[in-house]
């Protein structure tokens, strides 16, 4: 009789245990989902769009970014963001370009301007240069580039621009980006910025 009864107990434990075991499959599963392994050094920045401005390594002049975006926000280096502009890299000339590594100053030859949309924002951008400071006294010949990111990266414009004196100040570039994130009506039709900033 107890070898009778167990028999009949013996299906409805091999299903629990079973059922227990494919909880236990799915939790470690889960478990392993839930903490990815960590990718050391690689950045993923958010953009859209990337503008460049390069002048000659190792200038000690300054050479300034002013960009306006269609709802008349200015971003330059008092104010590095507005909407979803961003100044990432203001270069001040060969000022804070060396940085230590392992207790040896290195040098960053590098004259580099960078700021990105983060976004597709509709209507016109107007992209500024201003000559900001000089310690040479010379023209500054500059090399300006606009990159569309997304879902490839295709350059939309690559130009230079000479600014002559300091205080200088010209628009490179005049652009309209379209609800589908397209590029369009490229022009140069001077617009002044630096006083509205002021």
């Amino acid at each position: 009789m107890f070898y009778k009864q167990r028999t009949q107990a013996d299906p409805f434990t091999d299903l629990l245990f079973n059922a227990l075991l494919g909880f236990t499959f799915l939790f470690l599963v889960a478990i392993m989902f839930m903490n990815p392994e960590a990718k050391s050094g690689i950045i993923d920045p958010k953009a859209e769009y990337i503008i460049t401005i390069t002048w000659e390594d190792n200038s000690p002049d300054d050479i300034d970014t002013w960009i306006e975006d269609p709802e008349g926000q200015l971003i330059w280096f008092r104010n590095p963001a507005a909407g979803l502009l961003h100044l990432d890299r203001d270069d001040r000339g060969l000022i804070n370009d060396t940085i230590t590594i392992n207790g040896e100053e290195v040098s960053n030859p590098l004259n580099q301007e960078v700021v990105t949309l983060r976004g597709v924002v509709p209507g016109e951008y107007v992209l500024n240069l201003h000559y900001y400071a000089t310690e040479t006294g010379k023209p500054v010949e500059t090399k300006i580039r606009l990159d569309k990111v997304n879902p490839k990266l295709e350059v939309k414009y690559y130009g230079t621009l000479t600014l002559e004196n300091k205080g200088d100040e010209k628009t490179v570039l005049r652009f309209k980006v379209g609800r589908d994130g397209d590029i369009s009506d490229i022009n140069f039709l001077p617009k002044q910025l630096v006083i509205l900033g002021q």
